[in-house]
């Protein structure tokens, strides 16, 4: 199960790592910090950071990436929405007065 936060997943710097999905983000900054030969030789996906694949293989990557589905949608749902400026011109609401003293 992909959602599973106790799952295994390997670590792609040291193929020998196995971590847990939930701790997964923490161990690839540690592992990063450890192993910078390994690390330099990486790149990291531009649509989820926990995959880093070797730098060459980078534009392979992100044709076939899964998550690239995600990040379209929400470009499309945004496209999809009024422009903020059309949202503003029809609205009389107004903000209330703030009676905050942040020097009090």
């Amino acid at each position: 199960d992909l959602l599973d936060p106790e799952r295994l997943i390997q670590c792609p710097l040291v193929k020998h790592h196995r971590i847990r999905a939930r701790r997964f983000p923490y161990h690839l900054v540690k592992c990063k910090e450890s192993n910078p030969e390994i690390a330099k030789n990486l790149a990291t996906c531009p649509f989820n950071a926990r995959h880093l694949v070797p730098k060459n293989d980078l534009s392979e990557h992100i044709m076939k990436c899964r998550d690239k589905a995600f990040m379209e949608q929400d470009v499309v749902s945004q496209s999809c929405e009024p422009p903020q400026e059309q949202l503003n011109n029809g609205s009389t609401w107004q903000a209330p007065p703030c009676d905050e003293d942040w020097e009090t």
